[in-house]
């Protein structure tokens, strides 16, 4: 297994592997910057205060819970992207969230608490980048939307030894695929002669987006797991082919 966590969080995806009996490499390609100024404290701070808050990411969730506490205003509904960053929440003192069937910006947008937001406000906590799909589809609906960047992705060039761990690993690889920009970043800068390994391994995708993703990049083994957590990521690496990819 290849996790692709950002700098320091890759040990719940080598956990699900060693449970899965699987080994992993870890090969960091970003870094979470958390973002601490005064513009990015003020926008939080209203995101927060808005009828309706949402979180893309359990990073959104630790970066504006180190700015300011997160708890649920009286009458407010919290949304999360997804079953992760619901838990994020829930550590942090959010304990009624709701999340979309999947884990996508689309199932996200079809909760029937976004579908009538005509002139509401709403706070949308995240990072520039990923899912931007959200502020648009809910501007298109007439919602007001509050912007709060707590965070940023940073690229990160995997290192020498980070090939050569690559290249060492036995097996057939399956790719943990969480994010997109990760994924793109790593094949940016892998080596020619990893290449044609690389995108022989079978992709276990955290949604439809981040598989389609995946397929622009030249990767054509791919299953869509329920969600981006890792244990349903390696939970389908032995589902079926995803449709109309061979």
């Amino acid at each position: 297994m290849i996790s692709l966590r950002p700098v320091g969080q890759h040990d719940a995806v080598r956990r699900a592997a060693a449970r899965a009996g699987m080994g992993c490499v870890a090969v960091s390609t970003m870094r979470i910057a958390a973002r601490d100024d005064a513009d990015t404290r003020s926008r939080l701070r209203t995101a927060l205060a808005a009828p309706i808050a949402i979180f893309t990411s359990p990073n959104a969730v630790r970066a504006a819970a180190t700015l300011m506490p997160l708890r649920r205003k009286r009458g407010q509904r919290a949304l999360a992207i997804g079953a992760g960053t619901a838990a994020a929440l829930r550590r942090h003192g959010v304990s009624d969230v709701q999340v979309p069937a999947h884990a996508d910006s689309d199932a996200l947008l079809a909760i029937e608490a976004l579908r009538d937001v005509d002139g509401h406000r709403i706070g949308l906590v995240t990072a520039p980048g990923g899912r931007d799909r959200i502020a648009p589809g809910l501007r298109a609906r007439g919602a007001q939307v509050v912007r709060a960047d707590v965070y940023a992705r940073e690229p990160r060039v995997p290192s020498a030894r980070d090939f050569d761990t690559l290249r060492g690993a036995r097996g057939r690889w399956a790719i943990a695929l969480s994010s997109g920009e990760a994924l793109r970043t790593l094949v940016e800068h892998a080596p020619a002669d990893l290449l044609p390994a690389l995108r022989a391994a079978r992709v276990l995708a955290g949604s439809e987006r981040l598989a389609e993703e995946a397929s622009a990049l030249g990767f054509r083994d791919l299953r869509v797991a329920a969600g981006a957590r890792p244990g349903e990521l390696l939970a389908a690496r032995d589902g079926r082919s995803r449709r109309g990819i061979r």
